[in-house]
């Protein structure tokens, strides 16, 4: 049942609804103890379950608070009431990379400043063990301060109930959360994931990939008409080059994407941070290999006088050494 405008959660004030999904209904409140806005995600009613399960969404949420990074949204809190239970998050004020990319694809410049600050974000949270595991554009929001991330690790808190035909109840788009199960949003889930198998950073990796593929054409690349297809795109597929798409994207960026996507883990990127750097080198102009810069006249006339005193010191030293 949706919260109303004035209704109490804990020592929150709802203030109206902010939108909802997969992982739950999301509320913009008023903290009265603070005096500021914050955002409250309701999580599912399959999240509440024994004590084993509450204590562990407990320590998996602290885990997720110790993230301090401009670019992941915050946790502040978590709570149980009226047999709801909710974390509590930074509010933030934009639209999510998904509304983006309804336009289309994203010029370069903008597409590569938001890249680099996701996989920011991403190292520094793999860097202290997290893994996001539901890395989607719905889960990046864009606002005046630059790109956040949404929902870390909240796939690994939620636990719900999975029939044994776990595939054939899930969606395109919902995610769906449980140990040994799918985890994540289908067109963005690395092969590992949608084997059953445990996700690390480098799944997060894969979905960033796919993540700066749809940033770069504005498609994605991964498609089916079923699920059946759309799992055995992602995992036997390869997608078309970007640079097929968007003949002018520069090779390194080609190669950049391609390399998140491969699908064995050993043949990806192993860290966001060595992502980042590429991406960096990417955004300074140095992705245009095999393409020669044009040289002023006088950077020329500067080399010929170099190459004509070098030439010389040559000749020299081999006279010197025929009159020894």
């Amino acid at each position: 049942m949706s919260l109303k405008p004035g209704q109490k959660l804990g020592s929150y004030e709802i203030v109206s609804q902010a939108g909802a999904g997969g992982m739950g209904e999301v509320y913009k409140a008023n903290d009265p103890r603070l005096n500021r806005m914050v955002a409250i995600k309701v999580l599912p009613e399959g999240m509440a379950g024994s004590a084993d399960i509450r204590e562990r969404f407990s320590r998996e949420a602290k885990a997720i608070s110790s993230l301090n990074h401009a670019n992941i949204c915050t946790l502040y809190d978590i709570g149980h009431d009226d047999g709801r239970d909710y974390l509590v998050m930074e509010f933030l004020e934009g639209e999510t990379l998904a509304a983006r990319l309804i336009k289309g694809a994203i010029p370069s410049g903008e597409m590569l400043r938001i890249a680099i600050q996701i996989a920011d974000a991403l190292d520094n949270a793999h860097r202290q063990g997290m893994v996001h595991r539901d890395l989607k554009p719905g889960n990046v929001m864009l606002t005046r301060d630059g790109a956040k991330l949404l929902d870390f690790g909240l796939a690994k808190l939620v636990v719900t109930e999975v029939k044994e035909e776990s595939l054939s109840g899930l969606t395109m788009t919902s995610p769906l959360t449980m140990d040994g199960s799918l985890i994540g949003t289908m067109q963005y889930m690395s092969p590992e994931q949608l084997e059953g198998l445990e996700a690390d950073a480098r799944s997060d990796i894969f979905a960033f990939g796919a993540l700066l593929y749809e940033m770069a054409t504005g498609l994605r690349p991964f498609n089916g008409t079923s699920q059946a297809s759309l799992i055995a795109s992602v995992l036997k597929e390869e997608p078309t080059p970007v640079s097929q798409i968007q003949p002018m994207v520069s090779p390194m960026l080609d190669q950049a994407i391609s390399q998140c996507l491969a699908k064995d883990p050993d043949n990806r990127w192993q860290t966001a941070g060595d992502l980042k750097r590429a991406l960096l080198w990417v955004a300074d102009g140095g992705s245009m290999a095999g393409v020669p810069k044009p040289v002023s006249k006088r950077r020329r006339s500067r080399e010929r006088v170099q190459w004509g005193v070098m030439t010389a010191l040559a000749l020299a030293t081999v006279a010197l050494g025929w009159l020894f």
